[in-house]
């Protein structure tokens, strides 16, 4: 019995510590809605996954959502090894674990990415994708000849962002949000979801995913796929369908209004793509 009760001390030490037990992902689960059919929503970088709340109540009468916050981001618990690379794997093995038959991803900004990877290195997992301005290489626009890093290190970013305080984070996250969403409604929630990120996971994540490169990768991705754009990005379209060129299937579409939160600003027009796309056979 002392040894039972030893062991379950330091089970929960454990769980308490890394914020999961060994058996769970890297991203809290919502499960929702009715139906045959699965949808998984994948949020942006620093971004609960109430940024897909409209997206969940129009398709959880026909479908079963499940809305992801990936762990350490808003107020979900931070995991060991916070990584673009172990994130992918752990949607994926949620997908098998959870024998879900040909899932809809739909991802949004770094979810837009991890979309695209899992469709490539797991084709047979997926039915379709749909991928919410991210781009296979974000980097690349701004920087043509830029090349992933293999070992980066990113200890010169986690100590600068980690250094910050409480205030000097809110303002600079205060500062930056209305570069990425015009309505004003959700500005403060943006932020405030940053806010009560993980810091050190939002570093760790930051330097790592700037550093992600799918431009080569996506050419393994099978599915249809369909790509929504904010409308500032149609002053970059050669340099942006050149990033899609390997992605035979994906189906390029650029907003009217509004910036990098499409479902938020150019609400109706996305809501439209969302039901023609998933309409198709």
């Amino acid at each position: 019995m002392k040894n039972l009760h030893l062991f379950g001390i330091i089970l929960l030490i454990a769980t308490s510590a890394f914020g999961q037990t060994i058996s769970d992902y890297p991203f809290e689960v919502d499960k929702s809605g009715n139906g045959n059919r699965a949808i998984l929503l994948i949020p942006g970088f620093a971004c609960s996954g109430e940024v897909w709340a409209e997206t969940k109540t129009v398709y959880e009468k026909d479908y079963v959502c499940y809305t992801l916050t990936m762990a350490g981001f808003a107020d979900a618990e931070p995991s060991p090894n916070p990584t673009f690379e172990n994130w992918k794997i752990g949607i994926a093995d949620f997908i098998k674990e959870k024998n879900l038959e040909k899932p809809i991803l739909i991802g949004h900004s770094m979810g837009g990415g991890l979309a695209m990877a899992i469709a490539a290195d797991y084709p047979e997992l997926i039915e379709k994708i749909v991928v919410v301005d991210a781009l296979p290489c974000l980097a690349a626009l701004t920087n043509p000849s830029f090349k992933q890093q293999e070992n980066i290190d990113c200890s010169a970013i986690v100590e600068q962002i980690t250094a910050l305080s409480k205030e000097q984070f809110y303002q600079m996250q205060k500062m930056s949000m209305p570069q990425l969403v015009q309505n004003t409604e959700t500005l403060e929630t943006i932020v405030n979801w940053s806010i009560q990120s993980d810091r050190q996971t939002f570093a760790e994540v930051y330097c790592d995913f700037s550093n992600t490169d799918l431009r080569e990768k996506i050419k393994d991705v099978k599915c249809p796929t369909l790509v929504l754009l904010e409308a500032n990005f149609k002053n970059f379209k050669p340099a942006i369908e050149e990033q899609f060129r390997n992605l035979g299937s994906a189906d390029l579409k650029y907003a009217n209004k509004g910036l990098h939160f499409i479902m938020y600003d150019d609400k109706e027009w996305y809501f439209d793509q969302l039901a023609n796309f998933l309409a198709q056979d």
